[in-house]
């Protein structure tokens, strides 16, 4: 099996498997009777009544519909949760180190039991709000699968690569890559032994490319890089109960069908799941002087209702050049309106080089001040400025969102990984000030 992809960002595919040509009907979405004796079936990704431009939806051609199945049951959904009141708020600089992989043996866990809360707010009945999870995994998902009633994930992975098969097609999802499923698109996760990443859920909005504003028509994540599966279907009765998931107003349900419900054979629409590889960022930055924001960094945005505030922001920081003139080069001391959580996928981080470790994680929640540690300050403020390669062989992201996120009980006392030792990274910071 050969993995294909269809290129663009928010592009209207056609698809069919080639096993079946023809399986997408002619010239009309839900004919009498479908090509191959299939069934017609619509994912709505907006309302019927969005502007063109936000409207998505996709015709799945499928041997059976999803309606398929024996009612849901309520499944123990371990450490996921949208519950914000489990502890009381924490204003402080939160740190982690690197989430433990279970060992397959003692305790094997897939994608979704690995799944843990780290934070978030808002919540999904409202349609208004965003989490972030972890996840740890050993093990392969084996005749399950997941689909989000909630929301989007955009899905990170730091160790392991992600072999996702979806309604739509299979996606191999590697360290450096990213991937997002969108509401209601049933997938499954296969892996390759101990594997890590990170999740950003948002409920009530969609991830979209930024506006690129003066910066003109080209730059940053170019649309044609976002990659889709292509049609792929198994036709595969499950005797034994195939297990569906569903994420619903924070909880896991579970329903038990006789067949793989990746039996789509052609499809076509704009509302599907894609990957895209941040190696393929064109970066922008300061030629001369000072900083620009860090939101020259963002790959994708997904919007409030509020012009140029968004619901959460996925932003990297890739290896570049910095030739900023009479400039502190590091990121500068900061307390900002926007909840900043940073995690690293490779490398080190260029304000933290220690304590900062991949598969880790940051938390500056709202007006908490931050920046770079005693060590960093000392050295760029001697540093003779020439041209120098900025995070070379690192790879380090934020979810930046106007939310004010809460830490789940799990983030700061079950995992056992948050650093409590965070905030003496300022405290070798002296006055220089001479009068």
């Amino acid at each position: 099996f050969i993995l294909q992809y269809m290129s663009g960002f928010g592009n209207e595919h056609v698809s069919e498997d080639p096993r079946c040509p023809g399986a997408l009907p002619e010239g009309q979405n839900n004919p009498q009777v479908c090509p191959y004796g299939l069934y017609a079936e619509q994912l709505s990704g907006s309302a019927f009544t969005c502007p063109r431009p936000t409207n998505k939806r996709s015709w799945l051609y499928r041997i059976l519909p999803s309606v398929c199945h024996k009612p849901f049951k309520p499944l123990e959904e371990g450490h996921l949760t949208h519950n914000w009141d489990e502890v009381e708020p924490d204003p402080n600089q939160l740190r982690w180190k690197p989430f433990e992989i279970p060992k397959a043996p003692q305790n094997k866990l897939d994608f979704v039991s690995g799944l843990h809360t780290l934070c978030g707010a808002g919540e999904p009945r409202g349609r208004n709000g965003i989490a972030v999870h972890i996840f740890v995994c050993n093990t392969s998902m084996l005749n399950r699968c997941l689909y989000n009633s909630d929301g989007d994930f955009l899905i990170v992975p730091q160790q392991g690569k992600l072999f996702i098969t979806t309604e739509f097609g299979k996606m191999l999802v590697e360290p450096n890559e990213i991937c997002v499923i969108q509401q209601g698109m049933r997938f499954s996760v296969e892996v390759f032994g101990e594997t890590r990443g990170y999740i950003l859920e948002v409920y009530g909005a969609h991830f979209e490319l930024p506006d690129l504003g003066p910066i003109g028509a080209n730059g940053l994540a170019n649309p044609r890089d976002f990659l889709v599966p292509v049609a792929w279907y198994e036709d595969r009765q499950v005797p034994g109960g195939y297990t569906v998931i569903s994420k619903y107003q924070g909880k896991l349900f579970a329903a038990q069908q006789d067949f793989s419900p990746f039996n789509v054979v052609a499809w076509h629409g704009n509302y599907t799941p894609y990957k895209y590889h941040l190696e393929k960022f064109m970066v922008i930055n300061s030629v001369a002087f000072d900083h620009a924001d860090p939101s020259i960094f963002t790959v994708l945005t997904a919007k409030s209702t509020r012009p140029g505030v968004a619901l959460a922001d996925f932003v990297i920081f890739p290896p570049r050049w910095g030739v900023a003139n009479n400039t502190f080069r590091p990121p500068y001391y900061h307390r900002n309106c926007m909840s900043e959580f940073m995690g690293l996928i490779k490398g080190h981080y260029e304000a933290k080089e220690e304590g900062f470790q991949p598969g880790g994680a940051s938390l500056h929640s709202m007006m908490t001040p931050h920046g770079p540690d005693a060590d960093c300050f000392e050295k760029a403020s001697k540093a003779k400025l020439e041209p120098e390669r900025v995070a070379e062989g690192t790879m380090a992201f934020m979810f930046e969102s106007s939310l004010s996120l809460a830490v789940t009980k799990w983030g700061l006392q079950t995992s056992n990984c948050l650093d409590k030792n965070y905030y003496k990274c300022w405290e070798p910071l002296k006055s220089h000030f001479n009068p």
